[in-house]
């Protein structure tokens, strides 16, 4: 077999390979349709090589092969006479694409089987796979298609919730060994590898020259080289470069993923609320007047970094007529009142939690659904979504009163979770918690309210999405003592952990407000009204719900936090339900002064519209200004080069980096210089590109170089830089405008180094591998000798 026929099966080896981490998001027969056309496109160009067609020609036969066996393939019913490819066939190609790109936005992974995804699908692999043979057959750099199968990879992996499996790196790594051991087996058949020194050696002990050996040291190399490149450059791209899941963003298609994860909810719903587009998540009907919140989980384990769920083994019931009782209430709860409620999820928000009020009764969801006798929240068993689905919740309108918090006797936690500490609470949070909770005299419930009372009113807190700095224990301190700013996450777990400093057993509530009400009582809850609210337990009572949301997003809190004897502002009046921004107010509250950041009625987002530069135009300003960093760096290392060259005061090296300067500067220009002529040939066919004026510049930098390089009492002294100047200003002023454009921007000697530098690193390690020859010679004749 022929070393490109080896190395073009090698490479559809490991497109294929490459291919199979796709199978998490994708479904249907992708894999198989895909493998069959790169096949088809190997073999035209294997056929195509064995014919000793022009290297040009190989690639652009393949890509038309490629066209016509995807239209043949998905577009049938659009080429004429049912083989050629029309205008319409590239039409229906790109709205397909669209439509494909819209599921991606509205669908999780994996995603549904759909004619537009297969077609989707196959195209990016085919043409991975032509890229993968192009490189690695036509321009023979086999090591560099390893960073397509390195994109293939990553992509699904940064995107798919809860990551790849980790077994799914094993098939794409093999497909590169196999690829690059096909290149090294090749080399070594034309020409072997460079063995120089090894003279010593004794012949009767081979010298290592395998192509998997190599193949295994190259793969080495390229894995330390990514894993210190690509972590620079990848942790700043924004969400929707790599996305939050690939869950859905809509028809409108602005951003990925409105998705909540069982592993860490708050980091999910501080996305969502970032999302530029406000979503509609779910719609119900019923419940208590005025609408209510609807809760996904809470999060009850606090690290000092994250605040997460806890272990739930052994805890999770199937759905059976009834939950159980509300954890902590001990009254009869044959007397409260029930509301039922009809709920319907959206397609675009996807949870393994269902949104439900609570404390709930019963929920019409069974099979492969279960709850948490703890929290009550409602998740499924077999990582299926709330998405799309319809349901039916009966509640406990639970509404205790002041008597009933104010009397709570505390005799301890309801479990060993929801009161510790870490052990890194700053000194600071827990004094300004005594400071805020002195006037309580120990009474908990007023402890809980005048923490409430601290984050709405009287701290100077203000309510704003742009703190991203998470709920880690430095975090909430300085959100608690310095800038005073964050959404609800902050406000939630600030007053969390103060509430178990003050002896008081928290955890954090996941869900949505209670939305915009409609017509016919069916209320709209959007992806911006996902929020965070701590949940405080009193004895007898249970779990009860806090508001610290200041009002510019939450307007009101519930009923049993304002205390009689304590007069509130009209902001935080009491009501039948927390209203949620957008929702029309009761006629005696007073809408707060920077009542601008409330929803409009039409659901707009709940907090500063800012300007153009705050929602997204500094991000596009600066991925722009990232573009154009990369575009202009082969310009900025050519300008450094030529300053380095000519800052260097007249010496041999400094005539040497002179001519490399004039020989660089023919390059860029389309020049064909000649690296094997001597300096005086190569002055004699310079002067042949230049006009008359610049001759003698060019025949004196040629000898000098001449005389420098064989003359040994040649003069160092002579200053070449106007010489080389001159040359170097005749050679652009000869060349044609288009040149000089793409030698500015593109120049053709950063191309050369960079080969040269593949060549080079490639040459380092063959000394390597001789390296290591030397040495088990080394060892061997030492045994043989002992």
């Amino acid at each position: 077999m022929t070393g490109h026929a080896r190395i073009s099966l090698a490479a559809w080896g490991a497109t294929v390979l490459g291919s199979l981490v796709l199978t998490p998001v994708f479904s249907g027969p992708f894999l198989f349709i895909s493998a069959f056309l790169c096949a088809i496109v190997t073999g035209v160009g294997v056929l195509l090589q064995n014919l000793r067609a022009p290297r040009v020609v190989v690639p652009v036969v393949q890509l038309i092969v490629l066209v016509e066996l995807i239209s043949l393939f998905f577009l049938k019913e659009t080429m004429k006479f049912g083989l050629v490819p029309t205008g319409a066939t590239a039409i229906e190609f790109n709205s397909q694409l669209v439509s494909a790109m819209s599921s991606i936005n509205q669908y999780s992974a994996p995603l549904p089987p759909d004619d537009n995804l297969l077609l989707f699908a196959t195209t990016v692999i085919s043409a991975t796979g032509l890229l993968i043979h192009v490189i690695a057959v036509q321009i023979r750099q086999a090591a560099w298609a390893g960073l397509l199968l390195l994109i293939m990879y990553t992509v699904p992996a940064a995107t798919v919730h809860g990551g790849l499996p980790a077994l799914l790196f094993i098939p794409p790594a093999i497909g590169y060994i196999v690829l690059l051991s096909a290149e090294g087996r090749s080399r070594l058949s034309r020409w072997g590898r460079r063995i120089s020194g090894v003279s010593h050696l004794d012949a009767a002990e081979p010298v290592e020259a395998s192509a998997l050996g190599q193949a295994g040291r190259r793969i080495g190399l390229s894995v330390v080289a990514l894993a210190a490149i690509l972590p620079a450059l990848l942790p700043t791209l924004p969400e929707g470069v790599i996305g939050n899941g690939l869950g859905g963003g809509g028809t409108g298609g602005t951003g990925l993923g409105a998705s909540i994860s069982t592993t860490d909810p708050m980091l999910d719903m501080g996305k969502n609320l970032k999302r530029p587009k406000n979503d509609v998540a779910l719609t119900y009907k019923g419940g208590p007047s005025g609408g209510t919140y609807l809760r996904l989980t809470s999060l009850d384990q606090f690290d000092g970094n994250t605040w997460r769920i806890s272990d739930r083994k052994n805890r999770g019931r199937k759905i059976e007529d009834e939950l159980v009782p509300p954890p902590g209430f001990t009254g009869d709860l044959a007397r409260v009142q029930k509301v039922k409620m009809e709920i319907d999820v959206n397609k675009v928000f996807r949870s393994q939690f269902a949104p439900i009020p609570y404390p709930a009764q019963s929920i019409s969801l069974r099979r492969n659904w279960q709850y948490d006798a703890s929290s009550l929240d409602v998740s499924s068993t077999d990582g299926a979504v709330v998405s799309g689905k319809k349901y039916t919740v009966t509640a406990y309108d639970l509404r205790p009163t002041e008597e009933q918090l104010r009397d709570a006797i505390s005799r301890g936690a309801p479990d060993e979770i929801s009161s510790r500490l870490p052990r890194n609470v700053p000194p600071r949070i827990t004094d300004l918690t005594r400071q805020i909770t002195a006037d309580a005299n120990g009474n908990k419930y007023l402890m809980a309210v005048a923490l409430q009372k601290w984050f709405r009113t009287e701290g100077g807190y203000t309510y704003s999405t742009t703190n991203q700095r998470g709920s880690g224990m430095k975090a909430i301190e300085d959100f608690l003592l310095e800038n005073k700013t964050g959404y609800c996450e902050q406000f939630a777990t600030g007053m969390a952990l103060m509430a178990r400093i003050a002896g008081i057993p928290s955890r954090v509530g996941i869900g949505f407000l209670p939305g915009q009400a409609g017509a016919n009582g069916q209320y709209t809850v959007r992806m911006h009204d996902m929020h965070a609210w701590p949940e405080l337990y009193f004895e007898s009572v249970g779990w009860v719900r806090f508001e610290p949301t200041p009002a510019s997003r939450v307007a009101s809190t519930p009923e049993w936090t304002i205390p009689s004897s304590n007069p509130t502002s009209p902001t935080t009046a009491p009501t039948t339900a927390p209203t949620t921004p957008g929702q029309t107010e009761d006629p005696g509250i007073e809408k707060p002064e920077n009542g601008r950041n409330l929803n409009d009625d039409n659901g707009a987002a709940a907090f500063d519209s800012g300007n153009w530069f705050t929602n997204g135009g500094a991000r596009t300003l600066g991925i722009a200004a990232i573009v154009v960093l990369v575009l202009l760096i082969p310009w900025i290392l050519r300008s450094l080069n030529r300053r380095r060259r000519y800052s260097r005061a007249p010496s041999r090296v400094a005539a040497e980096g002179l001519w490399s300067e004039v020989r660089d500067t023919s390059r860029d220009l389309g020049l064909d210089w000649n690296d094997v002529s001597t300096p005086r040939q190569t002055g004699e066919w310079l002067v042949t590109k230049l006009p008359d004026e610049a001759h003698p510049s060019a025949l004196r930098l040629a000898r000098s170089v001449e005389a420098m390089r064989y003359a040994g009492q040649a003069d160092v002294a002579t200053d070449l830089r106007p010489d080389v100047t001159v040359i170097r200003k005749a050679l652009w002023k000869q060349a044609p405008a288009r040149r000089r454009w793409r030698a500015r921007l593109l120049p053709a000697s950063w191309r050369w180094y960079l080969s040269r530098g593949t060549t080079e690193a490639s040459d380092l390690l063959d000394e390597f591998d001789l390296l290591l020859a030397r040495l088990r010679s080394t060892i061997l004749r030492r045994r043989h000798a002992n």
